[in-house]
């Protein structure tokens, strides 16, 4: 069975790069469109500099309605393909101890593989596979973020650092959405949930086995306002099903927009895990964000406030508080931006989002984690102030074009004794190689503070990442 599921993997990466080149050499010239946002392309988690995220998906427009076909066969025929490769190389440098005693190094393949049928009536469905496999040696551990047992590709692999995509293959999602109007859809099954900008909710895009839910959403929309509601019962983490939640969980997610200078949004997410008590929590908060132009500058701006409580008596009683906002301006192929967020500790625990793809925040480098089960976060709380500055040049080769380039810097403080901790470069070059396979490389560096005062908790360990990523999507 390893076999196949390894055949199965390289077989998948080889057609995908074929497949890739023969689309390339039949392009005589690159298509002019837009780069994708980072979250959407699967290269990286990191959210739009220029406005927010809207919950995803959205109700489909009323001027565009599905064709229905005759009969459920009709329609499933009708359908189309989901294919995609992910190959990813990664290597990981972090501060060496009397356990992780190397540098880690991973080589791992990851093929999505579905159906989605055509509309029948409102209804469509959807199907599909995820294989993630590793080419290569296996030097890396694979481990919930904090833990202090033994990885769980074996004891041996202590001795490298964490590299959180294990061999897996499984059902990524099986779902079936109904659309009556343009007003409502309700989608049950096993499914992908986007909401905002994923700092409370999202899919863990960035690693190689996607975060999934099994549940029901109902989105609905009227004039300028959007409602989105899930209840959850399972939550398909990314170290495989092992590691996955028992869910007893309600997300509850309104806008109103009533012009482009101003969205405003509130969210209850009340989680209760039956095999993971310490990561229940209820986080009730508001949002408003918004952008606009001044001549030929586009600024954006996001602010948010939450606060999260112990949820059916799981943990013992805390209220944490959280506080983030952005403000950047675009010029041409120019973006900056100004972030800062604030994370509440009490010394025991740090506000945390179980949900949430939490790579896009607080640092690439993963460091910050906490000993709940994987969430990123810090006992005494954590401020992180961050300048981004991304650019999108207008270079375009045969077979290079779409540039985005990004560098951005962190400084992390205490939030409960106000000390620093450490520092953080990351920077991302990604590119389209042709109209389906796209590539990035990536760069995170995290650097501690050398000593903090008494009485603040010891900041994790420094460590350097690359990363270098081909994707390729039918």
């Amino acid at each position: 069975m390893n076999r196949l599921r390894a055949g199965f993997a390289a077989s998948a990466a080889a057609a995908a790069l074929a497949w890739g080149g023969t689309a390339a050499a039949q392009a005589a010239e690159p298509p002019a469109q837009a780069t994708a946002p980072p979250e959407a392309d699967g290269l990286s988690d990191a959210p739009t500099a220029t406005a927010p995220v809207e919950a995803a998906p959205a109700p489909p427009p009323a001027a565009a309605p599905p064709r229905a076909f005759g009969s459920p066969g009709d329609a499933i025929l009708a359908g189309k393909l989901i294919f995609e490769v992910r190959a990813r190389y990664e290597y990981v440098d972090q501060k060496r101890t009397a356990t992780l005693t190397k540098a880690g190094e991973a080589a791992t393949v990851r093929t999505h593989l579905g159906w989605e049928s055509g509309d029948w009536h409102g209804l469509k469905g959807l199907v599909e596979l995820e294989d993630v496999r590793q080419v290569g040696p296996e030097h890396f551990a694979v481990n919930v973020p904090g833990a202090t047992t033994p990885p769980l590709n074996g004891a041996d692999k202590a001795r490298y650092p964490l590299v959180n995509d294990p061999d897996v293959t499984e059902l990524n999602r099986l779902q079936l959405t109904w659309t009556p109007s343009a007003m409502l859809q309700a989608t049950i099954g096993r499914q992908r949930i986007l909401i905002d900008d994923q700092r409370f909710v999202g899919n863990v895009g960035w690693r190689q086995d996607e975060q999934t839910f099994d549940g029901v959403r109902l989105d609905a929309a009227y004039g300028r306002f959007k409602l989105t509601y899930a209840y959850i019962n399972h939550v398909n983490r990314i170290l495989g099903e092992l590691k996955d939640w028992k869910s007893d969980s309600h997300l509850v997610n309104l806008t109103w927009s009533p012009a482009e200078q101003l969205r405003l949004e509130g969210f209850v997410y009340a989680l209760d895990f039956s095999n993971s008590a310490a990561n229940s929590s209820i986080t009730k908060g508001i949002k408003a964000s918004g952008k606009t132009w001044v001549g030929l500058y586009q600024l954006a701006y996001n602010a948010t406030y939450a606060r999260q409580s112990e949820y059916r008596h799981n943990t013992t009683p805390y209220d944490l508080d959280y506080w983030g906002g952005d403000v950047a301006g675009t010029f041409d192929i120019w973006t900056a931006k100004a972030s800062y967020e604030s994370l509440e500790g009490n010394g025991t625990r740090g506000f945390t989002t179980p949900l949430a793809t939490t790579h896009a925040f607080q640092g690439w480098a993963d460091a910050w984690v906490q000993p709940l089960g994987g969430n990123k976060g810090f006992v005494d709380g954590l401020k992180d102030f961050n300048l981004t500055l991304n650019a999108k040049p207008r270079w375009k080769w045969t077979y290079l074009y779409n540039l985005d380039a990004l560098v951005r810097w962190h400084r992390f403080e205490d939030q409960r004794t106000g000390a620093y901790l450490g520092r953080e470069w990351d920077a991302q070059v990604q590119a389209t190689i042709n109209p389906r396979l796209t590539a990035a490389v990536k760069y995170a560096d995290f650097e501690r503070a050398r000593t903090v005062p008494l009485g603040t908790a010891t900041p994790p360990a420094g460590r350097t990442k690359v990363w270098f990523t081909l994707e390729y999507k039918l």
